[in-house]
């Protein structure tokens, strides 16, 4: 009798502290939720020197980021706030710098030191709507040198789209591909210059967790009001492969047709560039970049060199950066380039020639 009761003890004890043992359902509740408002801020000081330049501070008219020599000074800095609670998500962010001041000459005043302010929202469970000035859908290379593989960008880069502003719808088909269709103000513009709307695609394909596969797509006219109606078509491809542990390598091809100033054909640029990325040791990279750049007529690069408006413009090189990241948010860079041209196009302290090369050193920071 004393064996049951003493069993029957136990188990009722047991019983409840089984009871009273919180479930994993208790326990999520219980966890707060994460705070869907976040800070983020970046600072890009550099120095730059050019090798024979024309006793001026300004870099080849068609480079806008770190685009100073011989001037210590900063390319982008840049403070912003993002939401984001799974259903509802916004950004507002200013940014200032000599790459603000090149690439948003033409901006409205009150504008060019916005980096991006969009509001957006879930119309169902795997799309996102947004409105208002974002990133570029376009390209491999971006404002921020933190993402980028190589401190300066590459020409392709320079003369292609780093921001744009409109509507972006974006649909996740699943974890391996996303697609985004967008209807814009323009080709880099946050002010309408015209009445027509630009078009734009983006596929981003992830067949392994080593590749990336991009293909992203433009089409508008970019001419004013008052100007004869020209379209442009543009198509930019990118791949990106983790080859090893140490090892990633990307590809990236640009391609362009702009219907003439005789509305008789279109005039073609196409553009591309190679990077090899290798990982020295755990706080030290290098990365090799090869590239060209080809526009007929000098279609939108334009600006080529005095009495050469109407040349093709083609220029390629090779740039070697070495990266020191002493922590995770600090990275430290060197980059020697070397640009050689069809035309003498590059300005010098002894004239006009076909060669260009500058050395250009960064200090970073993020948060």
């Amino acid at each position: 009798m004393k064996k049951l009761l003493a069993t029957g003890l136990l188990l009722s004890t047991l019983g409840l502290a089984h009871a009273q043992a919180p479930t994993p359902l208790d326990t999520a509740k219980a966890a707060p939720a994460p705070n869907p408002l976040s800070y983020y801020g970046f600072v890009d000081a550099y120095y730059g020197f050019d090798f024979n330049h024309d006793n001026t501070n300004v870099r080849p008219y068609f480079l806008y980021a770190h685009n100073r020599q011989n001037e210590f000074t900063v390319n982008n800095a840049v403070l912003g706030a993002r939401y984001d609670d799974g259903r509802v998500r916004g950004s507002l962010a200013l940014h200032a710098g000599t790459y603000v001041s090149a690439n948003y000459a033409s901006e409205d005043p009150v504008l060019k030191h916005i980096y991006e302010a969009y509001a957006g929202f879930r119309p169902f469970k795997k799309a996102w709507l947004d409105l208002g000035i974002f990133t570029s859908h376009i390209g491999f290379e971006s404002a921020l040198s933190k993402d980028n593989w190589t401190l300066t960008r590459s020409i392709m880069a320079e003369n292609s789209p780093y921001y744009e502003s409109g509507a972006r719808f974006t649909y996740e088909v699943g974890p391996k591909l996303t697609l985004t269709g967008l209807v814009l103000n323009g080709w880099q513009n946050i002010r309408e210059n015209n009445q027509a709307k630009a078009l734009g695609t983006q596929i981003q394909w992830r067949p392994t967790a080593k590749i990336l596969v991009n293909s992203s797509t433009f089409y508008g006219n970019e001419q004013p009001t008052d100007s004869l109606i020209r379209r442009r078509y543009f198509h930019d491809f990118y791949i990106t492969y983790a080859a090893a542990e140490r090892l990633n390598l990307a590809l990236v091809f640009d391609v362009g047709k702009q219907q003439s100033a005789d509305q008789h054909g279109y005039d073609t640029w196409h553009t591309g560039s190679a990077f090899v990325k290798y990982k020295l040791a755990e706080q030290f990279s290098t990365t090799l970049r090869g590239e060209y750049y080809y526009a007929q007529r000098g279609v939108f690069i334009n600006g080529i060199s005095p009495g050469l408006a109407d040349a093709d413009f083609k220029a390629g090189g090779t740039s070697l950066n070495f990266d020191y990241l002493p922590t995770a948010n600090v990275a430290f860079r060197i980059e020697g380039r070397y640009l050689r041209s069809q035309n003498a196009i590059f300005q010098h302290d002894t004239g006009p020639s076909r060669n260009y090369g500058n050395l250009t050193t960064s200090v970073a920071l993020s948060f």
